[in-house]
């Protein structure tokens, strides 16, 4: 699985750090073109914030948050068993990582740096980029699966005894008779 999250997080990575290129290199900051008329734009701007640039002023509390997100990630690689989980911690991570990159490496400095945002949807308040799309569609995924009780090995978990404790004790999940009731005389 390690493959498949590894793969999940290089293109999404990928993707959001040559589409951010793309746009630094063709447009002003500023800037917006029309894609699919007003319900789609590319509208690029820098944001030293987190989503819908709150707390602009607090760039590095976003750096730090982000790094400890690539590092739970890490520590939880071992574990996974499934491609579900797999992909959806690929997307997190990839997406998490195309954002600290453009904190740790774009304008104004390191560890403060602007993240890269250029996609606008009608209706949508924020601006925001593909690593964006990344984080949220995984986030919803994981919770999905969590919602669905899939651990991290893939199987489904639920409070019903397992079957294997009812073949071990075949009276384990029979009542008792009513001579074998404790407090009951007949």
């Amino acid at each position: 699985m390690l493959g498949l999250v590894l793969g999940t997080a290089v293109v999404a990575w990928t993707l959001d750090f040559l589409s951010k290129e793309w746009v630094i290199a063709s447009m002003a900051e500023g800037e917006q073109r029309q894609v699919l008329g007003e319900v789609l734009q590319w509208h690029f701007v820098r944001n030293p914030g987190a989503a819908f640039s709150l707390a602009a002023g607090s760039t590095w509390i976003f750096t730090i948050l982000a790094a400890a997100v690539v590092i739970f990630i890490a520590t939880q690689l071992r574990r996974i068993r499934s491609m579900r989980w797999a992909a959806a911690f690929g997307g997190v991570l990839g997406g998490t990582l195309g954002n600290l990159t453009d904190r740790l490496m774009r304008e104004p400095g390191f560890f403060v740096g602007h993240v890269i945002d250029f996609i606008q949807v009608w209706g949508f308040p924020a601006i925001f980029n593909i690593a964006d799309i990344f984080i949220v569609g995984s986030m919803i995924a994981v919770v999905l699966l969590v919602l669905a009780n899939i651990g991290l090995d893939g199987i489904r978990h639920t409070d019903e005894p397992k079957p294997a404790a009812a073949e071990a004790d075949p009276d384990a999940t029979q009542p008792l008779d009513p001579e074998d009731r404790p407090g009951e005389r007949h």
